[in-house]
């Protein structure tokens, strides 16, 4: 009966020594797991960034391109609206001076 318990209580010792090992094989997979998982999202991060660029750049050389043309027509529109200014200033003087020197008119 003594050898029995001794065979059982070797036997257990063998058990969590081999439950044990697997524990540490789990967790060894699962580490290796997950710098893998890191690596290919650093790697795509990457390469999301790589791609994002022409992109980018284009987009702002669309704006830059966009800001010019609306740029260019302000100016034209303000220089329009300054003429029409100036020559309703010119009218509007003389109107005056009118109404000033032959108010009944």
């Amino acid at each position: 009966m003594e050898d029995v318990l001794k065979r059982l209580l070797e036997t257990e010792t063998r058990a969590e020594a081999i439950i044990e090992a697997a524990e540490a094989e789990r967790k060894r997979i699962v580490d290796a797991a997950m710098d893998e998982v890191r690596r290919n999202e650093a790697r795509f991060q990457d390469e999301a960034a790589k791609r994002r660029e022409p992109i980018m750049r284009e987009a702002e050389d669309r704006a830059g391109q966009l800001v010019a043309d609306l740029t260019r027509k302000f100016e034209a529109r303000q220089r329009v609206l300054r003429e029409q200014a100036d020559r309703n200033e010119e009218a509007a003087i003389a109107a005056a001076l009118a109404l000033l020197l032959d108010p009944e008119a």
